[in-house]
C-alpha cells in the first residue's frame, strides 16, 4: 500500500501565498507522474498541474504564471507553490501519484486525503 500525505493548506488573503507538500510513502519501486487536483464546492475535480518523474510540468491555463509545481530528488515528495492567490482558488486539493509498487506490478493511482485552501477577498 502507498500512503499520500499532504500538508500546507489553509486561509490566506488575496494576493497571498502558500505551498502545499504532499509526501508518499509505502511499498513503492518507482513512481511516474505526480500531481495536483481541486475540487470547489459544487464542481468537478479539475487538474491543477502534473509533474513526470523526468520533471515536465503542466498546468492549468487558470493558475499558469503563479503555480509552481516540484519534486524533491527522491521524487517522492511533490511541492505545490502558490502565489497571487485568487478567492476562485478556494478548493479541496488533492495530490495524486502513480505508482508501480514492485518491479512487475502495473501503475496505480493514489490519492491524499485532501488539504483546504480558502482565499479571503
Amino acid at each position: 500500500q502507498v500512503q499520500l500525505v499532504e500538508s500546507g493548506g489553509g486561509l490566506v488573503q488575496a494576493g497571498g501565498s502558500l505551498r502545499l507538500s504532499c509526501a508518499a510513502s509505502g511499498i513503492i519501486f518507482i513512481i511516474n507522474d505526480m500531481g495536483w487536483y481541486r475540487q470547489a464546492p459544487g464542481k468537478q475535480r479539475e487538474l491543477v498541474a502534473r509533474i513526470t518523474s523526468g520533471g515536465i510540468t503542466n498546468y492549468a491555463d487558470s493558475v499558469k504564471g503563479r503555480f509552481t509545481i516540484s519534486r524533491d530528488n527522491a521524487k517522492t515528495t511533490v511541492l505545490l507553490q502558490m502565489v497571487s492567490l485568487e478567492p476562485t482558488d478556494t478548493a479541496v486539493y488533492y495530490c495524486n501519484a502513480d505508482v508501480r509498487s514492485t518491479w512487475y506490478s502495473g501503475e496505480k493511482a493514489y490519492w491524499g486525503q485532501g488539504t483546504q485552501v480558502t482565499v479571503s477577498s
